[in-house]
């Protein structure tokens, strides 16, 4: 509140209107006097009055001056919850600024990209529906301890995160009486790359110890009878060193395969964002692969669009995808003596990219369907070892697929081969589906 400048020209007072009154009728008397309208002695009487009146209302207390109203000062609260509320949105973590009920005050941009899309005044519970971090929330706004709660989802994709929850008391009250958090700031952490190196290193050390014992258990048993029995039988070496050559090239396959499936589940909560073109890679694969097709005798046909069909993936990746899936078709489906590769845009549905890679072999009990892309699931274990497999690569296929969020579908009955299909979206699709 400010005071009216001194000085200035504003008559407030009763006094000073009577003033000004009993000055304008004294000169409205004397201008009539003057022109001979009103007699003197009347004009006498009406100054002598006007100014007794004035007179006797002298002592009046004079009015206060003035007061124009100023811009309100802003509370000392709304200071401190406008600064945290800018040091909400610049934290490099996802972060919630909450009140002790647990509504929404302030979130930054990072939650919507890590937890989902938050809106001020929203309860917790509509944000995040993890049980342990909303009574976390609670006891913490009541009692005013930090606490750290670490859970996981399942869905969309299998990742874990850490929350940290530290009640706030912005403001201390006057008398210093003790009092609960005026809000709870509530950040996540992402831990789904330290789950999945830790799963990556378990998984690798049980299946390396499974798969590898059976070719390093040959190896050392004929390192062995070339040692001894057949130290001087040269057909016997030459017969035990091919062996060796096979199983050696098995376990580099199979060490091969694990490091790369390791490497594709490290980063598969990140989706690729380089374009590639998709038939140009497919094209790619089957020429390296027709040495191996002339050798089994079979033929690969490849139709594809006459235009490019563009997506966003990993270049190498996506070879090895379908790498994979055209060597499969040439080992498992040989006996039908073709293999058919089309890649199509399913413009009458979603618009995605299709390649289906179709053998003419065998075929796939309805059965062992569900259980293909398993690690080192084999139909048939024989077989797969007698053509080289790892028993890795539709697992390879499955998290290839699923890092650039798309899809993998399998048709097989038995006696008319197997199509395996990878749906992709395209360029357009993706660059539509991008949050704003």
């Amino acid at each position: 509140m400010t005071l009216a400048p001194h000085g200035a020209p504003r008559l407030r007072t009763r006094r000073g209107r009577l003033l000004v009154l009993a000055g304008i009728v004294g000169i409205l008397a004397l201008a009539g006097s003057v022109l001979d309208l009103v007699h003197p002695a009347y004009v006498l009487v009406l100054v002598v009055a006007a100014l007794a009146t004035a007179l006797l209302l002298g002592n009046e207390p004079a009015a206060p001056a003035e007061i124009i109203p100023a811009a309100a000062p802003v509370p000392p609260r709304a200071r401190v919850e406008t600064a945290v509320g800018a040091l909400v949105a610049a934290l490099p973590e996802p972060a919630l600024l909450l009140t002790p009920e647990g509504d929404i005050l302030v979130a930054n941009a990072r939650v919507a990209l890590s937890v989902g899309p938050a809106r001020v005044g929203d309860p917790l519970s509509y944000l995040v529906r993890v049980p342990e971090v909303l009574e976390a929330v609670r006891s913490s706004a009541n009692d005013g301890i930090p606490r750290r709660v670490e859970f996981g989802e399942r869905i969309p994709l299998d990742r874990w995160l850490e929350a940290h929850i530290v009640p706030l008391r912005l403001l201390e009250t006057a008398g210093g009486e003790a009092r609960g958090p005026d809000t709870v700031l509530l950040t996540f952490r992402d831990l789904t790359q330290q789950r999945r190196v830790e799963q990556m290193r378990a998984d690798f050390v049980a299946n390396a110890s499974h798969e590898l014992r059976t070719p390093l258990a040959s190896l050392s048993g004929f390192i062995e009878t070339l040692m001894g029995p057949a130290r001087n039988d040269a057909a016997a070496r030459e017969r035990f060193l091919g062996i060796m050559g096979a199983q050696a090239r098995r376990m580099s396959r199979l060490i091969d395969d694990l490091l790369s499936l390791s490497r594709i589940e490290l980063n598969a909560h990140v989706r690729p964002d380089t374009q590639v073109e998709l038939g140009m890679i497919v094209s790619h694969v089957c020429e390296t692969l027709s040495p191996l097709a002339r050798e089994r005798g079979v033929e690969i046909n490849v139709t594809r669009p006459d235009g490019p069909v563009p997506v966003l993936g990993d270049r190498d990746e996506l070879i090895r995808l379908f790498e994979n899936l055209v060597e499969n078709a040439l080992k498992y489906g040989a006996p039908g003596k073709r293999v058919e590769v089309t890649i199509a845009l399913d413009d009458a549905v979603s618009g995605d990219a299709l390649v289906a890679v179709r053998d003419f072999g065998p075929g796939i009990s309805p059965e062992h369907l569900p259980r293909l892309t398993e690690r080192f699931y084999r139909v048939d274990v024989v077989a797969s070892r007698d053509q080289g497999g790892t028993g890795l690569g539709l697992a390879i296929v499955k998290h290839i697929v699923a890092r650039h969020r798309g899809k993998l579908t399998v048709e097989s009955q038995p006696g008319q081969g197997a199509t395996f299909t990878a749906r992709l979206e395209t360029l357009d699709k993706s660059e539509k589906n991008k949050p704003l």
